[in-house]
């Protein structure tokens, strides 16, 4: 078993997950992991980071897929005997001129940004080492789509004592209403990404909250944070930010010091903790 420090970057082959990793393999003192779910696309994407001079390596990771996940819990168990950084990076989007019905872009934005990042996080957290940091790549949409849910769903999802269990009922009737064409009425935005990263937020503010009552020695952190409007496949070129601009939040808050305490269960964008 190795005792080099290890992160892990999920959705890692290009854009902002590809970013993260290029920093960490310049500042992360240890093994740092691209993952994608296409093997080829993984290695080409190490190849690329080889020939700028860096040293990442990599693994197989598909966030749809427990047994993938599965299959890297159990690597980094018997390689490393845990783990020190994750970034849960890895996420999808519908174009908006997609003309899949709604119901569709839920149910399928849903089981990756929300249920396959919280699969990671039921694998891996445990694996958490002391002074592990935890980044939960979210966005500001999952702000503004708070904004417009119903004042009884705003409550809810800002509560301090929500609990997995709840949220998880939350996420699932979201996409039930969608598929009886009711959301709306029953209070949520017209927005499934937006909706799946208020699931992606709410879900750090509860995982830290628990490494506080069940490991608070261990001096682990936990945020969500929001990359910003960055030039990816996903967001297009129009955005405002490089991936390397993008990647600054998450890799800050990836390389918090072993002597911070704080930010812990937060929402931060450009290296702030903004409100929730």
């Amino acid at each position: 078993m190795s005792n080099v420090p290890v992160a892990v970057v999920t959705g890692s082959n290009k854009g902002i997950g590809l970013a993260i990793v290029r920093a960490l393999c310049k500042q992360f003192p240890g093994d740092v992991y691209l993952t994608s779910r296409d093997p080829g696309r993984g290695q080409a994407a190490v190849a690329q980071l080889q020939q700028e001079g860096l040293k990442p390596l990599f693994h197989q990771l598909d966030i749809d897929d427990p047994q993938s996940i599965r299959a890297l819990r159990d690597f980094l168990k018997e390689k490393y005997g845990g783990l020190n950084v994750l970034v849960n990076n890895a996420g999808i989007a519908f174009k908006v001129h997609d003309t899949a019905p709604f119901a569709v872009q839920a149910e399928v934005t849903l089981k990756t940004n929300f249920f396959g990042t919280r699969n990671v996080c039921t694998e891996l957290l445990p694996l958490m080492k002391p002074y592990g940091r935890v980044v939960n790549v979210s966005s500001m949409v999952s702000s503004s789509a708070l904004r417009g849910c119903s004042q009884e769903l705003q409550q809810k999802f800002r509560s301090d004592t929500i609990t997995e269990e709840e949220l998880v009922q939350l996420m699932t009737k979201f996409v039930e209403d969608t598929k009886k064409n009711i959301h709306e009425k029953e209070g949520w935005p017209n927005t499934a990404y937006g909706v799946s990263k208020i699931g992606v937020t709410v879900l750090s503010r509860i995982q830290a909250r628990l490494l506080n009552e069940q490991r608070k020695g261990d001096h682990i952190l936990l945020n969500a944070c929001c990359p910003g409007w960055v030039r990816t496949d996903m967001a297009g070129p129009k955005a405002t930010k490089s991936p390397e601009e993008g990647a600054e939040t998450p890799v800050y808050l990836a390389l918090l010091p072993s002597s911070a305490d704080a930010p812990h269960g937060q929402f931060v964008s450009d290296k702030t903790v903004r409100p929730w």
